[in-house]
C-alpha cells in the first residue's frame, strides 16, 4: 500500500502502517498530523485503537468492520469521543456467504 500511495502522483503525503491495535495502538501524539486515520481491524474490533482516537485532534475516521458487534462497541467509543457518524455502507464482497463488511465514516 505505501508503495502505490508514494507512486501516485497529485495526492497528499499517505503513510500506510500494519500494526497490532491491541498491543500497540496509535497514540493522540503519533496521529497529530493526521488529516484522516483509516482502520480495519479483526473480528475482535479495535477498542484500544477507537479509545486513542476518541482522545486524538483527527478529523476524518474511517472504520471498516467484519464484526457488527465490535463495530458497534468501537464505534460508541467515537461518538463518545465527539465523533458523528456520517455514513455507514455495508459491503456485500463474499456474494455467497452470510458475511458482510462495513465501512463507516466518522468526523468531528
Amino acid at each position: 500500500m505505501q508503495k502505490a500511495a508514494t507512486a501516485t502522483r497529485g495526492l497528499k503525503p499517505v503513510s500506510a502502517e500494519t500494526r497490532d491495535l491491541f498491543r500497540r495502538p496509535l497514540v493522540p501524539q503519533e496521529l497529530r498530523d493526521s488529516d484522516v486515520v483509516i482502520f480495519d481491524p479483526p473480528r475482535q474490533g479495535a477498542q484500544a485503537q477507537a479509545q486513542q482516537l476518541a482522545a486524538s485532534k483527527v478529523p476524518v475516521v474511517i472504520a471498516v468492520s467484519c464484526n457488527v458487534a465490535t463495530f458497534a462497541r468501537d464505534a460508541r467509543i467515537l461518538l463518545d469521543g465527539g465523533y458523528r457518524m456520517e455514513t455507514v455502507t455495508p459491503v456485500d464482497q463474499f456474494r455467497h456467504t452470510p458475511h458482510v463488511e462495513l465501512v463507516a465514516r466518522f468526523s468531528r
